[in-house]
């Protein structure tokens, strides 16, 4: 195997047959001089609580665009973003951000999330079609995250057209020059943008989350101005992203999988566990990568200190050793906790969220729209990237 077979057409359409070939072939399988992966649940678990195991960012940044590419605005206010860290910085800054996004905040959003929804769904609802993905699925995310930050709704387009530009950052494969250009620039203007409203809450603070992060305090320790702004965009990265195409791979897993969609339908109780379902059969957060910080033996096999690991949540996800008949949804499954949201010291932050989003997006079309049909199910444009998948469009009718 070889770190090209993740860019093909044939495994970003479909990767799953190609987790099917990993996990077959061993724990830990080479895939570059430095650079192995896995698909196997238990060596993912374990790994992910490791501490010998951890990140290297700019060493990741290097091997993928060069020397001097951490001299970028763009990487290092990547840098400056815990998601990327390692203890004690880590510990220090995910420690101060939890403060501010705690559950409390998260409950709160419940009756916000369920507004927007039937508001977005109002707009198009008597005209009986729509673009799901661009006229739901992804305003939805992006409307809820500036409710959190308390920013203009007219201001939300725009920003998640930067965010787009920069989503690819997060991909093993290397962006060519256009993409990275065009990443640079949304960097630069989120940050911008960004900086500007933490001056306006340092002079009027309020309750939005912005807010909370600059009064947040943990013995003595404050966060900077550019730990702000990094992770507010982290935030907005993270938030829109991964939860506006989760809402599409859901929809299409439900439709693809009619008996599956008749049961929510009829026992509306089972929304918790069918979001998580469709998470585990075919979820928008597909890998992510650690490093190991020192020489460690894994599963039996010999990790040299600065191998990088490519860990596939998507191929975990679907490990027989795990669930029973995984290439099945199953809404009423009850089996091993889904790896979509990580797991150990990196665990996502924001998981309440997109959980409360997804529920509150599924359940607002099913109750407005429930002779909604999906055209095309056969014939999906899937995006090109390796880790958030998703589609770019989503047609329905009703």
């Amino acid at each position: 195997m070889k770190l090209a077979d993740l860019t093909t057409p044939e495994f970003l359409d479909n990767p799953y047959p190609f987790y099917e070939k990993l996990r077959a072939e061993g724990p830990l399988v080479r895939i570059g001089p430095k650079a192995v992966i896995t698909g196997r649940y238990d060596v993912i678990e374990a790994i992910l609580h490791d501490r010998r195991f951890g990140k290297n960012y700019p060493e990741s940044i290097r091997m993928r665009y060069g020397d001097d590419a951490m001299h970028m605005r763009l990487f290092q206010g990547f840098s400056r973003m815990f998601l990327v860290m390692n203890p004690p910085s880590h510990t220090r800054q995910r420690a101060l951000i939890v403060k501010a996004f705690d559950a409390r905040h998260v409950d709160a959003m419940k009756d916000v999330s369920h507004r927007i929804a039937h508001e977005l769904i109002g707009a198009f609802e008597k005209a009986g079609t729509a673009n799901l993905m661009a006229q739901f699925a992804f305003p939805l995310p992006l409307r809820m995250i500036g409710q959190m930050l308390d920013i203009p709704a007219e201001d939300t387009t725009q920003l998640g057209e930067a965010v787009s530009a920069i989503a690819k950052v997060i991909d093993v494969a290397p962006m060519n020059a256009d993409d990275l250009g065009r990443a640079c620039a949304g960097y630069e203007d989120l940050e911008h943008y960004f900086h500007c409203v933490v001056e306006a809450r340092r002079r009027r603070p309020g309750n939005d989350l912005i807010s909370m992060l600059l009064a947040v305090e943990e013995e003595g320790e404050t966060l900077s101005q550019d730990d702000i702004v990094s992770n507010t965009i982290l935030l907005l990265l993270a938030g829109h992203e991964t939860t506006s195409n989760m809402i599409g791979n859901a929809l299409i897993a439900l439709h693809r999988h009619p008996e599956q969609l008749a049961l929510l339908k009829r026992e509306p109780s089972l929304m918790p566990a069918a979001v998580l379902e469709c998470m585990r059969y075919d979820g928008s957060a597909q890998t992510t990568i650690r490093s190991a910080l020192e020489d460690v033996e894994i599963a039996g096999v010999d990790v040299p200190c600065g191998t990088s690991v490519l860990l596939m949540f998507g191929s975990a996800n679907r490990d027989p050793a795990q669930y029973a008949d995984p290439d099945l949804l199953d809404i009423e499954r009850n089996e091993a906790r889904l790896q979509s949201f990580g797991s150990g010291i990196h665990h996502c932050l924001g998981y309440r969220m997109a959980l409360v989003q997804l529920e509150t997006a599924l359940g607002a079309l099913l109750e407005r729209l429930p002779g909604l049909e999906l055209t095309g199910l056969d014939n999906l444009n899937w995006n090109r990237r390796g880790n958030l998948r998703g589609v770019t469009s989503l047609v329905a009718r009703w």
